[in-house]
């Protein structure tokens, strides 16, 4: 879905109309919050957000991935698969599934990290654990309560912050933001930006550790595109974010078209991309997860160049110390309780 404009304005009818049916919602969504979890028996370091749409979860997974392996972890990703019409427990498999099958966000991580699919994040555990898990990674899941979080990372995009501070469907917010702060661990500031700092502020006078990270483009990605005028578009949760990530990185955008999160191009979408690149001799550019759902379709990929970014702590020694101690506190947890 395409978020409405009126989420992130200050005052808004639509919002003030709808704001019974949010604490409906929000109310429900906190109790269910409350609720006790599956106890899978390893350590799971949930990724999470506050709110719907995107904000830079998966790179964070993918930075944790390489932090874990780092500590001499063996993590297995475990997702919803968003999308993807597999129910599962299922193993990502990049030479037979397509983002239909699993979503394109399994898809795009596989090449890093095994990824388990599971509707029911529960039974995706043991899936996970017969590959080799030591650590269980959540992309995803804050809000849901089935299984037990040892530890929950929030991401929040510093430029666009949360929106009104409303809870879905008057405001972003999958839940009160008083119930989802209460249980955050940590919180990770993507961007320079200004608009999640009252978050910050808060969850530091409650200790929490705060984290400033940055999207870095990959320079091979940036040597294609360099000097060339580019079109591109972008189907995730936050394009403008992407397109601005271009233009920062030195590339001419020439033209840009953003798509609702998860969007799944049709063949006239891409052949009327084309066309209209070709007749601006422009080259297409889109990102790595939008490539991931146009996987398995035979010549849809040819000419659209994709932009590859790696997610960048300004502190990585003390992300590593939270890792670190998040780990030992959950592994000492079970060793107290046997």
């Amino acid at each position: 879905m395409r978020e409405p404009a009126f989420w992130y304005r200050p005052r808004s009818p639509k919002s003030h109309l709808l704001s019974p049916l949010g604490a409906l919602y929000g109310a429900i969504a906190a109790r269910r919050m409350a609720r006790s979890g599956f106890d899978a028996g390893i350590p799971v370091l949930c990724v999470g957000n506050y709110h719907v749409g995107g904000a830079g979860k998966t790179p964070t997974v993918l930075a944790l991935t390489r932090l874990l392996r780092e500590l001499g972890e063996t993590p297995v990703v475990l997702s919803r698969g968003y999308g993807g019409r597999l129910q599962g427990p299922v193993m990502v498999d990049r030479a037979r599934h397509t983002a239909a099958d699993v979503g394109d966000e399994p898809l795009m991580m596989v090449r890093d990290v095994p990824v388990v699919v599971a509707r029911d994040r529960v039974e995706g555990v043991a899936l996970a654990k017969s590959q080799g898990a030591t650590v269980i990674l959540m992309d995803d899941g804050f809000q849901n309560p089935h299984l037990m979080k040892d530890a929950s990372l929030i991401v929040i995009d510093s430029e666009r912050g949360l929106g009104n501070g409303k809870v879905f469907p008057a405001g972003p917010l999958r839940a009160p933001l008083k119930a989802q702060l209460s249980r955050t661990d940590a919180l990770v500031l993507i961007g320079d930006g200004h608009a999640a700092d009252d978050v910050a502020a808060e969850l530091a006078r409650r200790d929490k550790p705060v984290l400033r990270a940055r999207l870095k483009p990959d320079p091979a990605s940036v040597a294609q595109l360099f000097g060339k005028p580019v079109f591109a578009f972008a189907g995730i949760g936050d394009p403008e974010r992407f397109f601005r990530t271009l233009r920062a990185s030195g590339i001419e955008v020439a033209r840009t078209r953003p798509f609702a999160d998860h969007h799944m191009f049709s063949r006239d979408e891409l052949a009327a991309l084309a066309a209209d690149a070709r007749r601006e001799q422009l080259m297409l550019v889109t990102t790595e997860k939008d490539l991931a759902r146009l996987r398995g379709r035979e010549g849809v990929l040819d000419g659209i160049v994709p932009f590859a970014v790696q997610l960048e702590f300004d502190d990585p020694a003390t992300l590593r110390r939270v890792i670190s101690d998040h780990l030992y506190k959950a592994r000492e947890r079970r060793f107290s309780a046997r």
